[in-house]
């Protein structure tokens, strides 16, 4: 793989600090131990825990950490977290859109955010499933049960570990499903599952 190709796959891994711990680590060293064998052939193993070094003024309260890497790491920065506001969230329709890894460049979902209409974010439809917003993934409560869509552009690590315990089940969530819900809540690794919570009847058309 030439040196463009390379530098078009930047990968990125987003890891929530708390009070100087790191957040996750174990499904992060999988996710990107994995892709960097699937898309550069890396067998070696990274492992995060021997990587990230915390700047002290980054142990109390939550901190971004931000990983660019491709078949090794590149970068690792820190920042302080500030929890994004969401309330509404525009249905957005592409049949053709992929992310299935998580890339730096993102510019196949901001264009779609483009198309937001006024709301504060987007909800990918692909082929008539539900998908992702532009940058979590999505559950859904229909009274008893946590749902998430089975078919997410980007599975990602706070989705994993919710499966894994059984706090969420995937289910194939179409448009027409939605009407089922009366909550939907925003999770990624800085997102717990209460963190950013919308109505379903603030899902627009």
């Amino acid at each position: 793989m030439n040196w463009s190709i390379r530098y078009m796959c930047r990968l990125l891994e987003t890891i929530k600090i708390e009070d100087g711990c790191p957040c996750n680590l174990e499904l992060h060293n999988e996710r990107m131990n994995s892709v960097r064998f699937a898309l550069f052939g890396r067998a070696d193993h990274i492992d995060l825990s021997g990587i990230i070094t915390i700047p002290s003024d980054c142990r109390r309260g939550v901190v971004k950490c931000r990983m660019v890497y491709a078949h090794d790491i590149i970068a690792i920065g820190f920042e302080r977290y500030a929890k994004r506001i969401i309330k509404s969230l525009k249905i957005v329709r592409d049949d053709d859109i992929d992310y299935s890894y998580k890339y730096e460049n993102r510019e196949c979902i901001h264009q779609l955010v483009q198309r937001r209409d006024g709301c504060d974010d987007i909800l990918i439809i692909k082929k008539d499933r539900v998908t992702d917003t532009s940058f979590s993934n999505i559950v859904f409560h229909d009274g008893e049960r946590w749902v998430t869509p089975s078919e997410p552009l980007l599975k990602g690590t706070k989705r994993e570990l919710l499966l894994s315990e059984g706090i969420i089940q995937e289910e194939r969530i179409s448009v027409n499903d939605l009407h089922r819900f009366s909550r939907a809540s925003l999770i990624n690794a800085m997102l717990e599952l209460e963190d950013s919570v919308v109505d379903t009847a603030d899902i627009v058309y």
